[in-house]
């Protein structure tokens, strides 16, 4: 079974904790993490660009000149896709960009994601934070004191409204709930620090 350093929030190693084989020993197979990786990204995707049709821009009633004995090519509305003005051809229409994915492939995917972050050490788990008020400079020293940099994910095992705020003013820094994580947010992560009592949520929820 894996195991990985737990560390107090000085960044002090106060001893060892074991780790879900099912979630950071799983296979990773790099074609199943593209796939959901990009059912994702389009997911969020909006869909909301719009083009107007020549049926649907204004104008063009009235045949811009006589049919016959101008020498140029007949033409019924000021509106089609080649004048200035006209509709667009092939334009884009309000869509949903969802893929649907088996439920299967994005377990797979996640505890590849995770187990392919523990290989790399990655992965730091921190006993608590244990803020004692909304404190953005608080929350910095202990990410410093565990030497992390980069873009940061903290996994949190509960709503924790000193963290979350904390947290919101730092750009590179991002709390999930461990029962809420994404496989877009876990691979885009440079270090995903973990609080010690997400560890059983994240193995009840994904393993």
């Amino acid at each position: 079974m894996p195991q990985t350093t737990l560390y107090a929030r000085t960044g002090e190693a106060i001893g060892t904790v074991e780790l879900s084989e099912e979630l950071f020993a799983a296979p990773v197979n790099a074609a199943v993490l593209h796939q959901v990786v990009t059912a994702q990204l389009a997911g969020r995707r909006l869909g909301t660009s719009d083009t107007k049709t020549r049926g649907e821009v204004a104008g063009g009633g009235r045949k811009p000149y006589r049919q016959k004995g101008t020498g140029r090519a007949r033409q019924g509305s000021r509106r089609a896709p080649h004048f200035t003005g006209g509709g667009v051809v092939f334009g884009p229409h309000p869509r949903s960009y969802a893929q649907r994915l088996p439920r299967k492939m994005k377990r797979l995917a996640l505890r590849g994601a995770l187990t392919a972050k523990f290989g790399s050490d990655a992965i730091r788990v921190l006993d608590a934070f244990g803020l004692e008020a909304i404190r953005t400079k608080e929350l910095l020293g202990v990410l410093e004191n565990l030497k992390v940099a980069g873009r940061v994910l903290i996994v949190s095992p509960a709503r924790d409204e000193r963290l979350d705020l904390s947290a919101r003013n730092l750009p590179r820094v991002a709390v999930l709930l461990a029962d809420s994580l994404n496989v877009v947010d876990l691979l885009n992560a440079d270090t995903i620090v973990i609080e010690q009592p997400a560890l059983a949520r994240l193995e009840e929820v994904y393993a």
